[in-house]
């Protein structure tokens, strides 16, 4: 599909761009350079200069109900079907790394966002057995960097932001899908943010319309916020550099249990950084209220930290789901989620550590009412209950193995991230290696 376009430009620039990148610094482009990703250092490397990032061409393509432990024949699984799956080369896409989704208000479409190296595709998920691949906005820069791609959406407009260099924050108005069918159309952004260069990832705010991009080469690698309460005219807001490098947040108007807080615009960043003492992994929470003035509440560190990830709240804001990206690579145990209590934002606190049985690198991970949707490179996407998260506990009631060829804790080809937030009972999943998973939970699995 769109591989004819891009697939072998943009080949020759990911084997140039890793081996160029691999456990380096990142300059955006603007003379600042801020940490290397943990994706970039240990990924690149292996997968992509080492050539193992190689889709499997036999991977079942229809719906296919999980079955005595697996789906087709080929994926184990529990309590999860596959309605769909589109390939690498269905969304013309050399490498796959993040998702996000949008449902369409007026016409009730939804819609996935899949990041890749050469840009982000868009997909109408409506009928999750049929999904339609509509087009693609190409990356906006396409030298120096890494590869990776992190999409969220406000206000009917998806803002895209890349480790290219140079890349900054591309603006896209999603009402363009609107009457769409299946084509190989090549988008144009609607509108572009050049303050920064390269970025890892960023967060947006939907309820105080502003973004938080994370990782770049301004604000010593933390908060460069930015306004978007006028969608397709972002503008500079103020900085939090205090904590130094993020790698990745959430930040919320706070309606959680601190009374002190509510109201307040609150991040909870997962801040790994590199000080002259070595690599500092900690829970970082913000008040950026005042965006010329933003405020530390509190930086804690925790136990068996390799480096500090990704996490999200549960909806009641009380606790905070965390995952850290190389503690089964350095300390030697399973794959592992932290469960803060964070009812004190000046005092949050581990009060439980879920060890779930596999030895996969956890990834991204979301909460949808009493569930939690967490991606593991090798062991796919894992479905959790929450109810007894107040007591540190959480127990796993479904899954949905998108790379069984192992468990290892390694950065091969399984999911990176999922979106669960559709109003239709299914899940999107992003593999690396085998493009676009469409997965929906049975009964009260997903909720």
């Amino acid at each position: 599909m769109f591989a004819r376009f891009f697939g072998a430009l943009m080949m020759s620039v990911v084997l140039a761009v890793s081996l160029g990148a691999v456990a380096s610094a990142h300059d955006d482009g603007k003379g600042a350079v801020h940490s290397p990703s943990m994706e970039a250092q240990e990924w690149e490397f292996e997968n992509v200069a080492g050539g193992r990032a190689n889709e499997k061409g036999n991977a079942p393509r229809g719906h296919a109900p999980c079955i005595n432990g697996m789906a087709a024949k080929t994926f184990p699984c529990d309590g999860v079907d596959m309605m769909s799956h589109l390939t690498r080369a269905d969304l013309g896409l050399s490498f796959v790394n993040d998702i996000w989704g949008w449902t369409d208000t007026q016409t009730g479409d939804e819609y996935a966002m899949v990041g890749g190296i050469e840009g982000t595709v868009f997909v109408n998920i409506t009928d999750a057995k049929r999904p339609q691949v509509l087009g693609i906005l190409p990356t906006h820069s396409t030298e120096g960097g890494d590869v990776w791609r992190d999409i969220k959406v406000h206000a009917n407009h998806a803002y895209v932001v890349s480790e290219h260099t140079d890349h900054g924050m591309q603006v896209f108005d999603l009402t363009q899908l609107r009457g769409q069918d299946a084509g190989d159309r090549v988008f144009e952004e609607t509108a572009h943010y050049g303050e920064f260069g390269s970025a890892h990832n960023l967060n947006i705010n939907e309820d105080s319309g502003f973004a938080y991009v994370v990782g770049s080469g301004t604000c010593d690698g933390g908060l460069h916020m930015i306004d978007i309460t006028d969608p397709a005219s972002p503008a500079a807001a103020g900085c939090y550099s205090e904590s130094g490098y993020i790698h990745d947040t959430q930040c919320v108007t706070y309606q959680g249990p601190d009374a002190t807080y509510q109201g307040r615009e609150i991040c909870f960043n997962s801040n790994a950084e590199n000080t002259p003492a070595g690599l500092e992994n900690t829970l970082t929470i913000s008040d950026v209220t005042d965006k010329a003035n933003p405020v530390t509440l509190s930086r804690v560190f925790y136990d068996n930290d390799g480096y500090s990830h990704q996490g999200w709240l549960t909806p009641d804001q009380g606790y905070f789901l965390h995952g850290d990206e190389l503690d089964e690579q350095r300390r030697g145990i399973n794959t592992t989620t932290r469960v803060w209590d964070v009812q004190d934002l000046e005092n949050p606190a581990v009060i439980g550590n879920h060890d779930n049985g596999t030895t996969s690198i956890d990834h991204n991970i979301y909460t949808k009412g009493d569930r939690a949707f967490a991606s593991n490179y090798t062991s796919g996407l894992r479905i959790f209950d929450t109810a007894n998260v107040a007591d540190g506990t959480l127990s796993e009631v479904g899954f949905f193995d998108v790379y069984p060829e192992n468990d290892n804790a390694t950065f091969e080809g399984g999911t990176w991230s999922n979106y669960p937030y559709y109003t239709q009972n299914v899940v999107a999943v992003a593999s690396i290696e085998r493009g676009l998973f469409l997965l929906k939970p049975r009964g009260n699995v997903g909720g």
